[in-house]
Parts: structure tokens; sequence; C-alpha cells
């Protein structure tokens, strides 16, 4: 994040002595990215962070890559993903590229039995439904439905649910990800216009301070490997910190959206951006108010981008026969827009109900044989006029 975060007891300044009550040193560690020219962390730990005791077994977890099409839209059927009591086993990896994971997951259970550190990408999990919270080594936030918790890569982490009721849709990025630059000024502050500011951004409220010896599991992702590593200390040690680096939370809820006379493009509606990919967020809004206008989205071909669109709630005006749960994928080239009749139904309207996330890729998508377990294979025929309603 481009603001800085403290929680705890830091000392007066980095890299020197901090002595616990009984005289003997608190562990510093700098948790950096980009190599040292990144956004870091530096944090003090009551046990050493580095006391690996075993790696017990290692397991693949890299999505299998389906034979269909990558040139073709598809619709999946998201909500038919099975439910399944283990946050990691529940992840299912639906489109994918060198990038970036784009998953689905219905977990039931909290994760007891271990922490989670995902050391290939940053995390972005979008809480479809469910409530709990986020348990991090920088400490916790409550999540509800319409969150978007962001964990940057390296944060251990578990999630404790309250129901067994619980849909996710994880976006996993091998770049950082960051607030959109066209938001921000030279020092990092939101601008004025920006859809959403620092105070709708919920940074970690509550630190725990574990000194316990023992065996404790973390599973490490690391190059689509699971790597099972038994630590000598519980990893949430920590008694302070301070840095910007750390996890934090941004309620889709909270994001205003921008609005005009004519029709205005997705990059508005941008909540999130990498190097590789940006992620948006469409929202209830009015719609343009040109007294000609046509507030359906034009026809046009993403020549650069696969667009991604995942159906949260609400009336999509653009789109035929989807629902929530839904997600929707145009390959970069094809042109795609309304579906027969959407231009024509969304004039003379004046607001929307929509809500949904949308992820454009810079790299083309493969479809995984997981997303073709719920795929509507017929959907790129569904423009035909003879698909009307």
């Amino acid at each position: 994040m481009p603001f800085y975060h403290k929680l705890g007891n830091i000392p007066h300044k980095r890299h020197i002595q901090f002595r616990k009550p009984d005289g003997s040193l608190y562990y510093e560690q700098l948790f950096g990215t980009v190599g040292f020219d990144g956004m870091s962390t530096n944090s003090y730990h009551e046990q050493r962070p580095t006391q690996v005791k075993a790696i017990r077994s290692q397991y693949s977890v890299a999505p299998k890559i389906s034979k269909a099409n990558n040139i073709q839209s598809y619709r999946f059927r998201g909500f038919q993903v099975a439910p399944e009591d283990d946050f990691l086993e529940s992840r299912k990896i639906v489109l994918t590229n060198s990038d970036c994971h784009i998953a689905l997951a219905a977990p039931r259970k909290s994760t007891t039995e271990y922490f989670y550190k995902n050391t290939d990408s940053d995390e972005i999990i979008f809480i479809h439904k469910g409530t709990g919270k986020l348990r991090t080594i920088y400490g916790n936030l409550d999540f509800k439905y319409g969150d978007y918790l962001i964990i940057p890569r390296g944060i251990i982490y578990k999630i404790d649910f309250d129901t067994e009721e619980n849909r996710l849709f994880i976006v996993e990025s091998h770049a950082p990800i960051y607030t959109p630059k066209q938001y921000r000024n030279w020092f990092g502050q939101m601008l004025e216009h920006a859809p959403f500011c620092e105070r709708d951004i919920r940074r970690p409220y509550e630190l725990e301070t574990n000194n316990e010896k023992g065996d404790f599991l973390i599973k490490v992702k690391k190059k689509d490997e699971i790597f099972d590593m038994v630590y000598d200390s519980h990893p949430f040690d920590v008694v302070g910190y301070d840095g910007f680096n750390y996890p934090y939370a941004l309620s889709i809820h909270d994001f205003e959206p921008i609005t005009g006379r004519i029709h205005l493009p997705p990059p508005i509606h941008q909540t999130f951006e990498t190097t590789a990919f940006v992620i948006c967020s469409f929202v209830p809004r009015l719609y343009d108010y040109h007294p000609q206008s046509i507030p359906a989205p034009y026809n046009h071909s993403n020549i650069d981008a696969d667009e991604v669109l995942y159906y949260v709630d609400g009336d999509f005006m653009s789109r035929n026969d989807v629902d929530a749960g839904h997600i929707s994928l145009h390959p970069a080239g094809i042109p795609h827009g309304p579906h027969p009749g959407a231009a024509e139904r969304s004039i003379g309207k004046t607001k929307t109900d929509e809500l949904a996330v949308m992820v454009d890729t810079f790299k083309p998508l493969m479809v995984t044989e997981e997303a073709m377990k719920i795929a509507d294979e017929s959907y790129y025929k569904s423009w035909l006029e003879a698909s009307l309603p």
C-alpha cells in the first residue's frame, strides 16, 4: 500500500537494539518487495522467524490446461463449483496465464490445522458470500460480503469463517498489486477525483502475539508447488511493525462510480492495477444522462486484453441470462458487446444496480480443466439474433 501503517511496539530507529523485558533481543525482520526498492515492512518477533524443523511433503497445485481453444468466448457457472471443507483444496483455478491465476473457491471450514503463505503471488480474495476474520502475521481484518482482501505475497495467514456457506473469487498476481497510479499524486496520496480514498481502506487493527514453541505447520506455495514446512515457533509472534507492506481490505460498496453524459470506458471502474492486468469494480450508479445516450456499452474489440467479468449481484444490463457467480471470458481481438436487445432496453433507463468484478489481462488466458466442468460452450453464439429473449 502507498501509505504508512504502524501496529504494536517498535523501537525509535530501525536496525537498533530492541530488548524484551528480560533483556534479550527481539528479532527484527525486513519484509520487502522488488529487492530493496519496493514497499517493505519492519517487524519485531519474539522468536527467530527462520527456524525450520522439517519439510514433510511437496505436491503440485499447478492448473491443468484444457484442450479448449482460447479464441472462443465462454461463460462459466461459478456456483457449480462444489463446496469443500479445506480452504486450499477448495480453490479451483479456472483461468491462467504466466502473470496470474483466476480461481473460485467455496470453503466450508476455517483454516485451523495450518498457516498458509503464497510466495508466488499477491492475492486478491473477493468475498461473494460469507463473513469472518482474516488472521495474519501483521494483524487481523474482519470481512464480509463485497470485501476485497489484498494479501501481499509472503504474508502468513489463516482465515476464520463464521459459517460453512462461503463463495470466493480469487486473483493471484505474480506482479505486485497497487492502487491505480492515475488516482494518486506524486506523494502517493489518493486524489480528489479518485473513486475511493484512504478512509475506505481498512488496515489490520488487531495484532496477535504468540510466544510459543512446538510444531507449527505452514503450507508454503512456491512455483505452483505446496511445501508442508514445520517451524519451531508460532508464526504469529510479532510484537510490532511499521511500513507500507501489509494486508488490507476495501469494500466494493465503498467504490464511488464515475459517471458522465455519454457512456464512459471501463478504465473509470479501475480499482487495482499490476504491470500485467487491471481489476475493475462495476457498482450501482446513475446511467448516462445525454438526452440521446445509449447506456449500454458499445461493441468493442479488446485488441490487447482478455476480459473476464465476474457477476456478483443485481441485473447486469448488457447481458442476457447471467446470474450471480457466473464468469464471462471475452478473448482479446474478438469483438463483443451488449447482447441482442440490451442496447435497446437500456435507452431511457436512469440507473443500474449491477455489481461485478472485472479482470483485464494483457496476455491471453488459458482455460483450465476445472473451468470446462462448469462451462457453457455455446455462449459464443449468444450474440446471434436468434438468441433474443
